[in-house]
């Protein structure tokens, strides 16, 4: 049997940590104590819950910047009044996370933490350049979440080390925004391919800023600085689109597995780019 420890406060969960070596850190559990169970992730001498900490668990405003605590739940991200009205393309990419059970226990933290190519936050996360505020024994420090995973389950996450909170600035230059991801099946499946895109397009329909994210086509989450480029300044059309979404294929790396094949995911990833003129009023 493990023990699980709930601490109520920063400096209970440091003294924590610092008397159990090798404790299991996790917010939410959705996929961790499934792995446990599974037989798929060793189980820990003590595992350490972290939702009774009242500042991981709250959304907040700073300004610009939305900081949005690493144990709320994916459901109070989808009611929380800052976060659908600043971050519409993260609340899309909730809205299609797996049940409405795992979107109640589920956190963002969680769902970051566990660095899956496939999770649904990250696309989002990456379009809107987010920042990771990681708390540890010795202080605190702040990672872009694009040098936080290093690969599927990877992170530079320290020994003792946590994270705290996801910092978000609010994308008030953009107009448009979108997320989709293709599965096996409409709900309660990791996506096969996903893309997160953030575009501010003018009154006449010209591409002025871009940003695109795919998920599940990689080790980590591709964010395409060329085809990003290849769009700002032209117009929103369907052949812009079709131009864009054949260099797609060039730089996604994706593999095959029991969700779909490397070549489905390659043309399922630059297919997913024509549903941006679509949004705009233009046919594919």
């Amino acid at each position: 049997m493990t023990n699980v420890l709930i601490p109520e406060s920063m400096e209970e969960l440091r003294r924590i940590l610092e008397t159990h070596p090798g404790a299991r850190v996790y917010a939410g559990g959705t996929d961790l104590l499934v792995k446990m169970r599974s037989g798929l992730e060793a189980v820990p001498p003590c595992l350490v819950c972290l939702e009774r900490i009242a500042e991981l668990d709250a959304v907040s405003e700073h300004g610009e910047v939305v900081r949005i605590g690493a144990c709320v739940t994916h459901t109070r991200l989808l009611a929380d009044p800052v976060a659908t009205e600043h971050l519409p393309v993260l609340v899309r990419a909730v809205e299609v996370l797996g049940s409405r059970l795992i979107r109640n226990m589920g956190t963002i933290g969680g769902n970051v933490c566990t660095a899956s190519p496939a999770g649904d936050t990250l696309p989002p996360l990456y379009v809107l350049d987010a920042e990771l505020e990681l708390r540890g024994g010795t202080g605190s420090r702040i990672v872009a979440l694009k040098d936080f995973i290093k690969g599927p389950g990877q992170t530079v996450l320290g020994e003792n080390e946590i994270l705290a909170a996801v910092r978000i600035r609010k994308p008030r230059m953009f107009n448009l925004f979108h997320y989709e991801k293709v599965g096996q099946r409409k709900g309660l499946c990791c996506s096969a391919v996903s893309l997160a895109a953030m575009l501010r397009v003018s009154s006449g329909g010209v591409v002025e800023d871009a940003a695109l994210a795919w998920g599940s086509v990689g080790p980590t989450v591709v964010r395409s600085r060329e085809i990003e480029r290849m769009l700002i300044g032209k117009e929103l059309t369907a052949e812009r689109m079709r131009e864009a979404a054949a260099e797609v294929g060039k730089i996604v790396s994706p593999i095959s597995d029991v969700r779909a094949d490397a070549a489905y995911r390659r043309a399922v990833a630059g297919n997913l780019l024509l549903r941006l003129a679509a949004r705009d009023g233009s046919s594919p």
